[in-house]
């Protein structure tokens, strides 16, 4: 009796519906495949960290016992010393910031406002917390409209843009992102995970000294390779950080990742090096793919895989031996696309091979 009351609450309507969609796991295809395949599905650094990360890692295991508390200190001020004195939150990957934000500000019916095709943990966490998600469409060339994410935030407590947008790639100009924050009477949450391979609001921390209804998240997941440590943060008004720290989950982030996070945010050489790689290889697959591309200016690309759909295409790329995404799951997006992470040299060279086999296919 206990387990069908509480099964009923689980799938009532206001549960929200769905899940996080993962990709294809690399294990079971390389398993099938025979041979160690191209990792393109998941937006991570291909090289993985900087050496200075195995080293603080190496250094660090015999302190697994004790709890985090410095060494977030340690990282928060890190971040300043790069970025500037904001007020900065830690959390297990930018999930974890955004779901404390969310835990923070909304109760239940609040309204939350998201621009679709987005990250889908925006909504997740929302229907969690029993928030009332109102979805915004973007243009149709993924640009987004500021007047209709303005009119649909009339009464919201929480707005989310993404910029670069995942999984369209494309950026939200400054002057949108004000105008926007302008004209808003909740929180704006501006996701900036891959800031990084942009040259737009290459120093979106600055927006912090002019709103105080602003809040931007990063991560080290993407261009600083830690996916597997989960750690990210965000630059949080001044008012507004007692909230989150109360809220906050106790000592959410491990002492591993956040001395890695440290090892890894000093060293912006190796940082530059990946940056560097990231966005050549991007450019020149936008330039050189027979398919229709998406402008991105992230370490990923959107592409156009008409006819077939998403899970058609990315069946046609595992045989080859390159995971990919399929953008079926993708709310409000069209099922004819794949995201693609840019990888290393050989990946990325074998990438443009079944661009164009699969190009050459769909012609027949």
């Amino acid at each position: 009796m206990k387990r069908d009351t509480l099964l009923r609450a689980l799938y009532a309507p206001n549960r929200g519906s769905g899940g996080y969609a993962f990709a294809q796991s690399p294990e079971e295809l390389e398993k099938s495949f025979g041979k160690p395949v191209a990792r393109l599905a998941s937006n991570e650094n291909p090289f993985g960290p900087s050496p200075a990360v195995f080293d603080a890692l190496k250094h660090s295991l015999s302190d697994v016992h004790r709890y985090p508390d410095q060494e977030v200190k340690q990282f928060q001020n890190a971040l300043r010393s790069l970025y500037g004195s904001y007020s900065f939150v830690i959390g297990a990957g930018m999930d974890g910031v955004i779901e404390t934000v969310i835990r923070v500000i909304i109760e239940p019916g609040d309204k939350v406002v998201i621009i679709e095709p987005t990250f889908s943990f925006y909504k997740i966490a929302t229907e969690a917390y029993h928030g009332s998600v109102c979805s915004v469409s973007l243009r149709d060339d993924f640009s987004v409209d500021p007047e209709a994410v303005i009119q649909a935030s009339q009464g919201a407590k929480l707005t989310f843009l993404c910029t670069p947008n995942n999984p369209t790639g494309t950026t939200i100009s400054q002057e949108t992102i004000e105008k926007i924050a302008e004209s808003i009477d909740g929180l704006l949450f501006l996701d900036n995970a891959y800031g990084e391979f942009s040259e737009v609001l290459l120093t979106p921390f600055d927006l912090m000294k002019k709103y105080d209804n602003l809040v931007i998240g990063r991560t080290m997941s993407k261009l600083y390779g830690l996916a597997g440590l989960r750690i990210g943060y965000a630059a949080v008004p001044d008012w507004f950080l007692p909230f989150y720290e109360k809220a906050a989950t106790p000592f959410a982030v491990p002492v591993l990742s956040a001395r890695a996070a440290i090892a890894a945010l000093l060293d912006q050489k190796y940082a530059q090096e990946v940056r560097t790689h990231i966005m050549r290889w991007r450019d020149y697959i936008m330039q050189e793919s027979p398919l229709s591309i998406v402008p991105s200016s992230s370490n990923f690309c959107l592409i156009d895989i008409s006819p077939k759909t998403g899970e058609e295409a990315a069946q046609f790329f595992a045989e080859r031996g390159i995971l990919v995404r399929s953008c079926d799951s993708f709310s409000g997006l069209e099922p004819h696309y794949i995201r693609v992470s840019i990888g290393r040299d050989m990946e990325c060279e074998r990438l443009l091979e079944v661009l164009h086999a699969y190009a050459e296919d769909i012609k027949r």
